[in-house]
């Protein structure tokens, strides 16, 4: 089979890599618009649930993205001028360009092709291909093409936030709450090298404007996020400069949804197919993921003409599993733009529901409430099932109620 990949993210290089070890027959291309070599972004998280799957499904990519990974394993948050500490599960970070060049590298010495500089801006552009695979971004201009077939819907988030990185090396997940005299900014910030962290900052676009940043040029801006987080940063710089882009923008989140995957033999992989908010530090996991099941569903389109169910079996499996993460990407967004709700509380009481925000239930809750009784759940087995089995029922009917009364208002 010949398949053309557009996009030379993690997702269409993965899929190559398992393309071709699935039947080294395939004739598999990449097709990347930037020159080889350019970098951009930061770092990215990932936890060991995939570094399992990594290795079943590929042992020696999985052997050298863990060995050009750090770790971590529980977290801080600087709360105004307080701290807590929180214990929580390990994590893995790796950065962006580090992830790319270990899987492209391993995809060429499979016999994958891989074309730099060149932009594929129609499917049609590959009238040879069994199979084309849009991994061109959240933006996807293969995508865009038909967005009616694929039923593509965008919803932007209210809040604005831009991704930089710094050279304070953190050794845990760490978040950074600041208030201003126009409200609440935070950052969200991990190490992913031995020279490097990532800093995302976010608020809400009220603040973003208070402060300035619609009018501060790039320079400017990270002068005063600097002396906002100088708790965080301890002297060090933010960057903000990448070889593609001549600086980093404020922007707000695009969530991406498709009713459809595919259309003919061109399908959706990544941040094409989907987005989950970068709150729940999910979207690299995803789209490696989406490689993974799009090559299982490819093994039994032995001919072209077996390619459309396999496309829709891909297509369903990837949905079924999404359904969780993207309920809980769009509470975690959700959190986040309603955080003044939840800064007055203790520190260790805020990062305790910093840790629940992907509940369905929050929302309608007090939230010093909420943080006793689940502090209560834990305690308790009994009420733990409860909270399992009943929290999501009752969350619906909350959000039913107050859509019904929104509707008569």
């Amino acid at each position: 089979m010949k398949i053309d990949c557009v996009g030379g993210g993690p997702a269409s290089l993965y899929l190559a890599v398992l393309a071709k070890l699935q039947d080294p027959a395939h004739e598999v291309t990449v097709h990347e618009r930037h020159s080889a070599g350019t970098t951009y972004g930061w770092g990215v998280t990932y936890w060991p649930d995939l570094l399992r799957e990594l290795r079943a499904h590929d042992p020696e990519s999985a052997r050298l993205i863990e060995e050009r990974s750090v770790s971590w394993q529980g977290g801080f948050a600087y709360v105004g001028d307080r701290t807590t500490a929180h214990d929580g599960d390990p994590g893995h970070a790796i950065g962006r360009h580090r992830l790319r060049t270990v899987l492209a590298d391993r995809a060429r010495s499979l016999g994958v092709r891989i074309e730099f500089g060149k932009e594929i801006g129609s499917s049609a552009e590959l009238p040879d291909a069994d199979l084309v695979v849009a991994g061109d971004g959240a933006h996807s201009r293969l995508r865009t093409e038909h967005a009616e077939r694929f039923g593509t819907r965008v919803t932007t988030g209210a809040n604005r936030f831009i991704w930089l990185g710094t050279s304070r090396v953190l050794t845990a997940f760490t978040f950074a709450f600041a208030e201003t005299e126009h409200g609440w900014i935070w950052c969200y910030a991990y190490g992913f090298s031995p020279e490097r962290s990532t800093c995302v900052v976010e608020c809400s676009a009220t603040t973003w404007a208070a402060l300035g940043f619609d009018r501060l040029d790039h320079d400017a801006s990270l002068r005063l996020l600097e002396k906002l987080f100088a708790d965080l940063l301890d002297g060090h710089e933010l960057l903000g400069r990448t070889d593609i882009e001549s600086h980093a923008q404020w922007q707000t989140f695009p969530t991406v949804t498709n009713a459809a995957w595919s259309y003919g033999n061109l399908t959706l992989i990544g941040d094409a197919a989907h987005t989950t908010h970068y709150s729940i530090g999910a979207g690299t996991t995803l789209a490696l993921r989406d490689a993974m099941g799009l090559a299982g569903a490819l093994r039994s389109a032995t001919a072209p003409a077996r390619l459309p169910a396999a496309l829709a079996a891909y297509e369903r499996d990837r949905k079924q599993a999404l359904l969780s993460v993207q309920s809980a990407a769009r509470h975690s967004a959700q959190w986040y733009e309603n955080l003044p709700r939840y800064m007055g509380l203790e520190p260790h009481q805020m990062f305790a529901l910093l840790g629940q925000r992907h509940s369905p239930l929050l929302p309608y809750v007090p939230p010093q409430l909420y943080f006793h009784l689940d502090q209560a759940v834990g305690r308790l087995q009994a009420l733990r099932w409860l909270k399992q089995r009943l929290g999501p029922r009752l969350a619906r009917t909350l959000q039913s109620r107050q859509g019904a009364a929104d509707k008569g208002a």
